[in-house]
């Protein structure tokens, strides 16, 4: 009996080997699955971002017939925050919340009065996941309209 009592402790559980194995081997997949997943990660906020950036330029619009063409350096906050110019009484915000100002990074979208792609009118613009002007990837530019 103290022989069969043996080999079954024995038996029990993984030895070290196979548990070094098992986790190349889930290591080896991740390794492989992983950019994919962050790439289309990236791909979804960029177009997350150009969706938002158009629902702007459509609220900014509004603005502009209600009120007036903000003037050059205005910030995208004048969709939200009543401007002075505008009479308590003839304002009612575009946009719901600070956040709908913000894009998938967490930067503010920003107001570009005359627009560069747009010259007679303005631009909304996202600079990308690094928030600087220019880059490629996640980091590029969205210009809209």
């Amino acid at each position: 009996m103290t022989r069969d009592s043996s080999t079954r402790r024995t038996k029990r559980g993984f030895t070290i080997i196979e548990i070094v194995v098992v986790i190349i081997i889930i290591g080896v997949i991740a390794a492989m699955i992983a950019p994919r997943l962050f790439s289309r990660v990236g791909k979804s906020r960029r177009a997350v971002a150009e969706a938002n950036a158009q629902a702007l330029v459509k609220q900014v619009e509004l603005f502009r017939m209600d009120h007036f063409m903000p003037e050059p350096g205005s910030t995208i906050d004048i969709i939200l925050e009543r401007p002075s110019s505008i009479p308590e009484d003839q304002w009612e915000p575009y946009v719901r919340n600070a956040d709908e100002l913000l894009d998938p990074w967490g930067n503010k979208f920003v107001l570009v009065i005359p627009g560069v792609k747009n010259p007679y009118d303005f631009d909304i613009v996202s600079y990308g996941a690094e928030g600087k002007p220019g880059g490629t990837g996640e980091n590029e530019d969205i210009i809209k309209p």
